[in-house]
């Protein structure tokens, strides 16, 4: 896997992902940027919540489990000091389904919290993770 990141000007920067996709970047005003994209750090917590469900998802689909819908909201703090790494993540997935059984869609978030999603068990490594699941049942 590779991607290259350059910058533009100001605190602006584009990646192009090792598959040609184009990803802007920008910094807060205070730190020189102009708010025109997000901020590194955000990428990388949004890249941790579409890891995950994209796990949850498949493996969902793969019990032939009738998910219809699947979003992860997530909030994390960060250390006061730089390194300003993530110290906790929440993870709140609501997943929309047919007759879904609560024990059945735990143990998806928890296989990919523990086995599948990389970007957060990356990141694991200094957040402390908190997992919780809202169920839906679909019309």
């Amino acid at each position: 896997m590779e991607c290259t990141v350059k910058w533009l000007d100001g605190m602006s920067f584009i990646a192009e992902t090792g598959t040609g996709h184009l990803v802007a970047m920008d910094g807060a005003p205070d730190a020189g940027g102009r708010d025109l994209a997000p901020r590194p750090m955000e990428l990388l917590l949004a890249g941790a919540g579409g890891c995950t469900a994209f796990d949850v998802v498949l493996i969902l689909k793969r019990g032939r489990h009738d998910v219809r819908g699947c979003s992860v909201r997530l909030q994390a703090d960060r250390a006061e000091s730089d390194p300003k790494v993530f110290t906790r993540i929440r993870f709140v997935y609501t997943i929309t389904g047919r007759n879904l059984k609560r024990e059945t869609v735990e143990r998806a978030v928890h296989l990919s919290a523990e086995k599948y999603c990389s970007a957060s068990i990356m990141l694991g490594k200094t957040a402390e993770m908190v997992h919780e699941v809202e169920l839906v049942e679909a019309d």
